[in-house]
């Protein structure tokens, strides 16, 4: 009998305060497109193409704290998006009033937070 094995990431969900204000993070600043499949799982949320895979939004009392959160999102729990043109995309996030902090790892990434404190890094697409 084979040992069954995990394939690749299916998705990941992150908890929103407002679908609506994180969607104009996700689709607005960094491109996402909502998938419109989602059914109705009676609360709101969106779910996100993200390639092959996608973000999950879930409309939730968020339990996590906003504030106390380390400073660097490398240093806290982080959805990593692999990103064309990182440099535009910096910069657009960064005239939208979001800060940005470059990888300490010496890599074309950096991290940034949504508006609901969900760390997000940013790695440039090397082709692979």
């Amino acid at each position: 009998m084979t040992q069954p094995r995990v394939c690749r990431i299916h998705h990941a969900s992150l908890i929103v305060q407002n679908t609506e204000k994180a969607l104009q993070f996700y689709c607005d600043l960094l491109g996402l497109e909502v998938d419109p499949s989602r059914p109705d799982l009676g609360y709101p949320g969106a779910w996100l193409h993200v390639g092959e895979q996608q973000i999950h939004l879930l409309e939730l009392p968020n339990p996590d704290p906003v504030s106390g959160r380390p400073a660097h999102g490398g240093r806290d729990r982080h959805l990593a998006l692999a990103v064309e043109q990182l440099d535009v995309l910096l910069e657009r996030l960064e005239a939208a009033g979001i800060v940005v902090s470059k990888s300490k790892s010496g890599r074309q990434a950096a991290f940034c937070r949504d508006y609901d404190g969900n760390a997000i890094e940013l790695i440039e697409n090397s082709g692979s």
